[in-house]
């Protein structure tokens, strides 16, 4: 896999106001599916030491927002952070709660996992549909030792409000002037026509597209990707190296957090100076 830029933070919101989960027998969650598998675990666990149970529902981080801020649940999780002014204006505080990697994932014939290199210009052009083939000129030029098929590329992507999205298309935004001028950040975009894409739901939706589709690309939480066997990139850092996804390179992207100058806990972590810039 290839891990697109650097660590993604992921936060939960709460109303400022709540107090009552501390004595309630069920705590209700929902939002950001980056999370979900260490919030599972965490919940299993909670429930055997105290007996309350956490409902959490991965919709998407924008879900996640839309149900705090309408405080139609206890928490809300989100892998896009909201700043300090909305903060305030809603009556809610923010705090990290986990941080992981976001990988490219692909399905190709014939192509080990982790034997493919990408740069973030190439993740940038595949996505906008620039490059619509495999075996583009451009990818066989830095894999000279693979034999990469003629295979049309899928493209997919997320169809839901996702932080997931947000961190990755502000690390392409910030690799390719093209993608920042033409397509933007944000948790839900319109994706470029040019390329043929397929919408899928969350990240398990994301994982389960490209498992089933060859040829196809996408972004995950790198838990996704090792649950559901996915082949994975390596890709290029800013200085030209090629890198692998391991525990010492996300830690080490980690280390780039700078918690006292985020206001309100606000930080991203995407294309960073240490590892992961894609």
């Amino acid at each position: 896999m290839t891990f697109l830029k650097s660590v993604v933070v992921s936060s939960v919101l709460a109303a400022a106001a709540f107090s009552g989960a501390a004595t309630a027998k069920s705590i209700n969650g929902a939002g950001a599916s980056f999370p979900h598998p260490v919030y599972a675990k965490w919940a299993e666990e909670y429930n055997q030491e105290t007996g309350v149970k956490i409902n959490y529902q991965a919709i998407g981080s924008g879900g996640g927002i839309r149900q705090i801020t309408a405080k139609t649940v206890d928490f809300g999780a989100t892998d896009a952070p909201l700043d300090q002014q909305r903060l305030n204006d809603e009556g809610m505080i923010q705090f990290p709660m986990v941080m992981g990697a976001i990988v490219p994932v692909v399905n190709i014939p014939g192509i080990e996992p982790g034997a493919l290199k990408l740069t973030g210009d190439i993740v940038a052009d595949i996505y906008m549909g620039k490059i619509k083939k495999w075996n583009d000129e451009r990818i066989t030029s830095i894999n000279p030792d693979l034999k990469i098929p003629g295979q049309s590329i899928y493209v997919v992507h997320r169809s839901d409000g996702s932080g997931t999205t947000y961190n990755f298309t502000d690390y392409l935004s910030q690799v390719s002037e093209t993608w920042k001028n033409d397509v933007g950040t944000n948790t839900d975009i319109t994706w470029p026509k040019a390329a043929t894409t397929i919408g899928a739901n969350g990240n398990a939706g994301v994982a389960n597209f490209v498992r089933r589709t060859r040829g196809s690309i996408g972004y995950v939480e790198y838990a996704f990707a090792k649950q559901n066997n996915l082949s994975h990139t390596q890709l290029a850092s800013a200085e030209g190296k090629f890198l692998q996804p391991t525990m010492e390179t996300f830690q080490a992207a980690a280390m780039n957090a700078d918690w006292k100058n985020a206001p309100g806990f606000r930080l991203l972590l995407n294309n960073t100076n240490s590892i992961f810039k894609l």
